[in-house]
């Protein structure tokens, strides 16, 4: 039997999540590129992997709600097929905000995106890649962050507290779906050189904080892409509810 390769990265359309589509259509994964605002992003990215040899469609969905989380599964199963790899990279900042100043609009919004996401998308991917419902089995890996264990800057807790609760999450369903031939795994990722950062000063911010990172620099996507498809390849089949650093020793 032909084992399929259907990977499916939330939040893909630039930066983290457009690396991750890239190396796994690389490596003969199908992708569907998940987005919710920038239909020319996604569509660049998905152009740019055909022209490479690669299979990939732009899939719009809203994953902060379980409707936008059905349909972009739906939509998977209608194009590609049943999922084998989710990888939950949805996510926004929210922005720098002193704890004096939260109101209700600011936290549900973060914890919709970063969180609820994760959960919904994870509901609608075991159900397809659980081996007591018929399924082949399949890989989680749930991006979080560095922040998630030392705070990340001042005036992101909200932020922080999101990519923890992905850290706990990630440990307890990788309980629960151990049995059912899924594995879960979370990735830290440190600074990183994306457009993430362009909002709190971009290349400065980061040349600001690289002499404190011990490797003297800040990684890429496409780090953050390798260590991805290394967690969800066979390769590391031994490796499940771990929480696992990028982040070059800082």
């Amino acid at each position: 039997m032909t084992v399929s390769r259907i990977l499916v990265v939330t939040g893909s359309g630039r930066g983290i999540g457009a690396a991750i589509a890239r190396k796994a259509a690389q490596q003969a994964y199908r992708v569907a590129v998940n987005y919710r605002s920038d239909p020319e992003a996604a569509d660049a990215l998905v152009a740019d992997i055909s022209r490479n040899g690669g299979k990939a469609v732009a899939i719009r969905a809203d994953v902060s709600t379980l409707a936008g989380a059905e349909k972009l599964f739906a939509e998977v199963d209608a194009e590609l097929g049943a999922v084998t790899v989710l990888v939950n990279n949805a996510g926004i900042s929210g922005g720098r905000c002193p704890i004096t100043e939260f109101d209700e609009a600011r936290l549900r919004g973060i914890f919709e995106t970063n969180v609820f996401s994760a959960f919904y998308c994870a509901r609608e991917a075991v159900r397809r890649m659980s081996r007591a419902t018929g399924g082949q089995g399949g890989s989680i890996v749930n991006i979080s962050s560095a922040a998630a264990r030392h705070g990340g800057m001042p005036e992101l807790a909200h932020y922080a507290s999101t990519k923890a609760a992905l850290d706990g999450m990630t440990v307890s369903l990788a309980k629960e779906l151990g049995p059912l031939g899924v594995r879960v795994n979370s990735l830290r990722p440190g600074v990183i050189a994306t457009e993430m950062h362009d909002e709190f000063g971009g290349a400065k911010l980061i040349d600001s904080i690289a002499p404190t990172i011990p490797l003297r620099r800040a990684g890429t996507a496409e780090e953050v892409a390798d260590a991805v498809l290394w967690l969800a390849s066979e390769e590391s089949s031994y490796v499940h509810g771990a929480v696992v650093d990028i982040s070059g020793g800082r």
